[in-house]
């Protein structure tokens, strides 16, 4: 299991859902740190250089964890689910770009509320339609790439759409690619899953990736929430992949992240270890 940190370009709104702005000083500053990736929250392919994310990667010795596309959605109001072709069209465009990147980059694509939702007018049978349809031909574009689509359930007050974990695995099952996943985020979880740890159980065939917030969406430590019951399903599933820290930064963005790391690290150390211990293979 490794940590990784949601940064954004120095320009990306206050819509874009990350702890720290500007790529190259974000990937220097979250290996200072302690975290071992970025995550990359992207509203286009074009919006940052591979040689120069190559290189600073390269440099601080870091990784790209995924690319999400919340930007995708708040910014440039693409989604899944549109009514109108045209519209479809260039978000799979923008989504096809993403991937492309992801290639080189983390190997994941995320779609959290740029998966869609329920519109006026707009039936929920004929808006899985038209997200099947569409996750369909990024992941088959994806699988040619060995890159992973994945969908965050998120919750009932920011999407009407795919909510919680049960509803991301059964429309997952319509989708029918074998590339397609989940992407777990325990502060969504923490609202509509009945129970974090057995809804990361019953889930665990779909689930590639993870993000970690406490219950008030501050830094994991700072909330309510029950993170060694997290990691202790987690173990359960075998799970080897990220978690990212995505988090409200609060007046000071250093500060938090420093307390995210200095909590979920020690956690993700014994975890490693437990996991060593049972002869499994990690990242």
């Amino acid at each position: 299991m490794k940590t990784a940190v949601t940064i954004a370009g120095s320009n990306a709104k206050d819509s874009a859902f990350v702890v720290w702005r500007g790529f190259q000083e974000s990937i220097e500053k979250a290996a200072r740190y302690g975290y071992d990736g970025v995550e990359l929250a992207l509203k286009g392919a074009e919006e940052i250089h591979a040689g120069e994310l190559r290189r600073w990667l390269r440099d601080s010795h870091m990784e790209v964890s995924c690319i999400t596309t919340g930007q995708v959605f708040a910014d440039r109001g693409l989604y899944f689910t549109h009514p109108e072709p045209e519209v479809r069209k260039k978000t799979i465009e923008v989504f096809s770009g993403l991937i492309d990147l992801a290639e080189e980059f983390g190997g994941i694509v995320n779609a959290g509320r740029s998966r869609g939702f329920v519109g006026t007018g707009q039936s929920r049978k004929e808006a899985e339609a038209l997200f099947v349809d569409t996750m369909q031909i990024l992941c088959d574009r994806a699988a040619l790439r060995q890159v992973e689509l994945l969908i965050e359930p998120v919750n009932r007050y920011e999407i009407n759409f795919i909510n919680n974990l049960d509803q991301g695995a059964e429309i997952l099952s319509k989708v029918g690619r074998r590339n397609c996943g989940i992407h777990a985020d325990v502060f969504h979880m923490n609202i509509e899953d009945d129970k974090i740890g057995e809804s990361l159980i019953r889930n665990g065939n779909w689930i590639r990736y993870v993000h970690l917030a406490d219950s008030n969406r501050l830094a994991p430590g700072l909330g309510h929430l029950d993170f060694h019951e997290v990691m202790e399903a987690l173990k359960e599933i075998h799970y080897q992949g990220w978690v990212s820290v995505e988090i409200l930064p609060g007046a000071d963005p250093d500060d938090m992240a420093k307390k995210a790391i200095g909590y979920i690290k020690p956690l993700v150390m014994e975890y490693n270890g437990e996991t060593e211990k049972r002869g499994e293979v990690l990242p």
